[in-house]
């Protein structure tokens, strides 16, 4: 924490080609979750959904990763109208660059997969919280509660 982010060029919903340069002079809460369309990941997608107006207030940008189409990202966002991108990182650049990628029990199996995780960065690029292994039921009020403090 405390060091720049290394800009980065992702795939995202919209049509766009998302660059951490494109937020300068606002902060980007960059949201990692495993999958589409999951219970969980559609329970934190909603309640970032439902906070988007207090992160608006508060100079922040909510974006969305994890390692599904955009295409798939298109029907997510769409059927839960996400006021916010979702970017498509298939090849697990951004998530190899924020060492998200784990190794997680699933089923009783061994799986490679993202570990639910969020990331700020300041209106300069700096990297300034992280939240790792994030519980879906309090994270989205966590990160509002740290960018009311500072």
């Amino acid at each position: 924490m405390g060091h720049p982010v290394p800009d980065f060029q992702v795939p995202a919903t919209g049509g766009k080609t998302v660059s951490l340069a494109d937020y300068r002079g606002k902060k980007v809460v960059l949201y990692f979750y495993p999958k589409d369309n999951t219970p969980g990941c559609t329970q934190e997608g909603i309640a970032f959904r439902d906070n988007a107006e207090q992160f608006a207030q508060l100079n922040a940008v909510i974006l969305g990763v994890s390692r599904d189409s955009v295409k798939m990202h298109e029907g997510f966002k769409c059927k839960q109208s996400f006021p916010f991108e979702l970017l498509s990182d298939q090849d697990e650049a951004l998530c190899q660059s924020f060492d998200v990628i784990k190794m997680k029990n699933m089923y009783g199996k061994q799986v490679r997969g993202i570990e639910r995780s969020t990331f700020l960065i300041d209106e300069n690029g700096v990297l300034v919280k992280e939240w790792r292994k994030v519980q879906v039921k309090t994270h989205v009020a966590e990160i509002l509660a740290f960018l009311q403090a500072h």
